[in-house]
């Protein structure tokens, strides 16, 4: 069974699929022990692999050789990989997405914005005319063997959202994202005009939508939610605080609670679970 395969049956499902955004092998390795998912984040990756804002700045071949890894460490975990507008030319998406799903990508996220281009929950988004990225899209489908394809529209007015959301659910695409959805009443909007197509929400830590659970989004009719920086954020605020008592302690180190803390002996066990020969059955993780 292919990678994509394996995840579009589990959007299927009756209960909202959740995939969690991961910004390195590090985040990635944590990540695995707790969610069977994950996706692969373009405001994650911007800001760990370049120290750049999300903005239009990655490189596709760092974005797939990073996919590679991930694959190599996790070959059982469902890899929803953002790419942008496809890197702005439709013959790079294209080339992009057969390497992808030839190293074992799960599934993309293709977008409508135009050149520059912005985080999902930012303002100043423009988008393509809608027929250009129809003809990018659909080169992206026919392009692809098995793997999930999401089109996602970053459109903020209110008639072009579902104008968009309900050609997006008529073409050959998976999933349909409308990004930055601002209440509960514009999901159920959505919801209606894409029908019976798949739906995917994204929800990002002071972003525009509102904070939402599983339970509550299955209610809605959602099939997946990405959440695209709950690793980076929490990395964020620990790192500075630890890095705040270390200076107040005038450099000296914390002493590490043996049960629950953080020192070399754990960081190395969750690093050796990902070499291949010592890597565990995974527990409770469906393939």
């Amino acid at each position: 069974m292919t990678y994509g395969k394996k995840l579009r049956e589990q959007i299927a499902g009756p209960e909202t699929t959740p995939l969690i955004g991961v910004y390195d092998m590090y985040s990635a390795s944590i990540a695995a022990e707790h969610y069977d998912g994950m996706f692969v984040s373009g405001f994650g990756f911007a800001a760990s692999y370049y120290g750049l804002p999300d903005i239009g700045f990655i490189a596709w071949p760092d974005m797939v050789a990073f996919v590679q890894r991930l694959r190599g460490a996790f070959p059982r975990h469902h890899l929803l990989v953002d790419i942008d507008d496809g890197y702005v030319d439709p013959e790079v998406a294209c080339h992009v997405v057969e390497g992808l799903e030839r190293i074992g990508a799960s599934g993309v996220i293709l977008e409508d914005q135009k050149r520059p281009r912005r985080c999902g929950h930012a303002d100043g988004k423009q988008v393509l005319p809608l027929s250009e990225y129809l003809a990018k899209l659909e080169m992206v489908l026919a392009t692809r063997q098995d793997m999930v394809v999401v089109a996602r529209t970053d459109a903020t007015d209110e008639n072009d959202i579902l104008h968009r959301a309900e050609t997006l659910a008529a073409t050959g695409a998976d999933v349909v994202l409308v990004d930055g959805v601002r209440s509960v009443e514009w999901i159920r909007r959505i919801r209606e005009v894409v029908g019976d197509k798949p739906l995917l929400f994204n929800q990002i830590a002071g972003g525009k939508s509102p904070r939402l659970s599983l339970g509550e989004l299955s209610e809605l009719g959602v099939d997946v939610a990405i959440y695209s920086t709950p690793c980076l954020f929490a990395a964020h605020q620990a790192m500075h605080s630890a890095l705040a008592d270390l200076r107040a302690a005038d450099g000296r180190l914390p002493v590490v609670d043996t049960t629950n803390g953080v020192g070399v002996a754990t960081a190395t066990r969750l690093l050796e679970r990902n070499i291949a020969r010592l890597r565990p059955e995974p527990q409770g993780v469906r393939a």
